[in-house]
């Protein structure tokens, strides 16, 4: 009978950790952007280490990538680049889905992603392009509208 009784303790006590597991697991799902974001960008940007001409772009979060790795693809295909990201806060629930770009003198830098409504985002590691530029100009802040694929511009 004790044996049974210490199996069951083990028994829920894995399942208590099991439970503790899946739930850090779904607040980290709640950082991404999910699906792919739309945006026409109209200035030049740098996204980390690549520099990408004014245009309509896509941005997804790549599949098996732990949340922590996006592209963005030009309309056309013919430019892209992988950017590293980490989980972003906002102040408060974003009234429109927008990408957010930090502006040195005349170099703009892809800085966070936020859908409409959801606080949870997504920051850009910040380049070794950017931190040098930053070392050498004031930022300033662009906003570019964004939507999901599929619907209506913002």
């Amino acid at each position: 009978m004790k044996l049974q009784e210490t199996r069951g303790h083990k028994l829920l006590l894995l399942f208590i950790a099991f439970i503790f597991a899946l739930a850090l697991h779904s607040e980290k799902a709640q950082a991404q952007i999910i699906g792919t974001l739309q945006a026409d960008v109209p200035f030049q940007f740098h996204v980390g280490s690549t520099e990408l001409p004014a245009g309509q772009y896509s941005i997804q979060v790549l599949d098996d990538s732990d949340l922590t790795m996006m592209k963005i693809s030009s309309a056309d295909g013919s430019k892209s680049a992988l950017f590293n990201v980490m989980a972003a806060q906002a102040n408060s629930e974003p009234d429109k889905t927008e990408l957010t770009f930090n502006k040195y003198g005349d170099q703009y830098f892809l800085a966070t992603l936020f859908e409409e409504g959801n606080p949870d985002g997504s920051q850009v590691v910040e380049s070794r392009d950017e931190k040098n530029v930053a070392k050498n100009a004031s930022e300033t802040q662009e906003h570019v509208a964004a939507n999901r694929q599929g619907q209506p511009g913002n």
